[in-house]
């Protein structure tokens, strides 16, 4: 507790780290959602039909009929298209936040110590590797996943608070989001915290540390593509799907990661 705390208070002490960190989820958490509602609420009535059946066309690749019997009490094309747009579209860009906040703090982690001169006193000190690692990823992961909540209430307020005068009633989120709340965005924030600490701990400044890390994003850009293209919609049954996948690979990166602490790799990893 005492190294994620000491890493919480460099994090918040470092401005390469904590701005890029804030910036994405004010975008993608509040901006574009927002945007999202206002521009189906006052411009739905000029969209083209094909681009409506567009959006609404995710809701017939639903495997359960709960959406189409909600879509069915809304008489306003601009509540359908808002109603599926918030709780279905959106769902895969807050997979980002936290794989991106998670990816700058934890690149960080050894990198930053290496930057600062602080690695050797750490390594000195009488603290074993796993409780060192464990305080790394503590540091990483419970700010990413607070940084991912808060943007989730905001995003919500922001949503409802627009959509309220259409609909008289909250709207966002629905239960789909649950098991991607309490599963998927930890798992993603995890797996992104491991590899970065490892990534790390192999490498001499923060700039590489955060270049490789940045690779894990990629995987996540297809869940996005597939969304968008209407390939993989983010029911409940691939929400479940996506976060027994990402157990998995972080079982298999935490034995991996926990066989290769080296105290000695990480005094040869230091700037020279």
């Amino acid at each position: 507790m005492a190294i994620a705390r000491k890493d919480v208070q460099a994090i918040t002490a470092n401005l390469q780290v904590w701005l890029p960190m804030l910036l994405l989820p004010l975008i993608l958490g509040i901006a574009v959602p927002l945007g999202l509602v206002l521009v189906f609420r006052f411009g739905a009535d000029s969209m083209s039909p094909s681009d409506a059946q567009a959006v609404l066309g995710w809701a017939e690749k639903l495997p359960s009929g709960a959406v189409a019997a909600a879509l069915a009490e809304l008489p306003e094309l601009s509540q359908r298209l808002i109603y599926v747009g918030v709780n279905y579209m959106l769902a895969p860009f807050f997979l980002l936040i936290p794989l991106m906040a998670a990816s700058v703090i934890s690149a960080d982690s050894f990198a930053g110590e290496k930057e600062r001169g602080t690695l050797e006193t750490l390594l000195f000190a009488p603290v074993d590797m796993l409780s060192l690692f464990i305080g790394k990823v503590l540091a990483a992961f419970v700010p990413a996943m607070a940084l991912s909540l808060a943007t989730l209430l905001l995003c919500a307020a922001a949503v409802n608070a627009a959509a309220w005068p259409l609909f008289g009633r909250i709207i966002f989120p629905q239960v789909n989001w649950i098991p991607l709340v309490l599963l998927v965005i930890p798992a993603i924030a995890l797996l992104a915290v491991l590899l970065n600490v490892f990534i790390s701990a192999r490498v001499a400044t923060f700039q590489a540390a955060y270049q490789l890390g940045g690779m894990v994003v990629l995987p996540m850009l297809l869940l996005v593509v597939g969304q968008v293209t209407g390939v993989l919609v983010f029911s409940v049954p691939v929400v479940l799907g996506v976060g027994a996948v990402l157990l998995l690979l972080n079982g298999l990166l935490l034995w991996q990661l926990l066989r290769r602490l080296d105290r000695q790799q990480l005094f040869a990893s230091q700037v020279r």
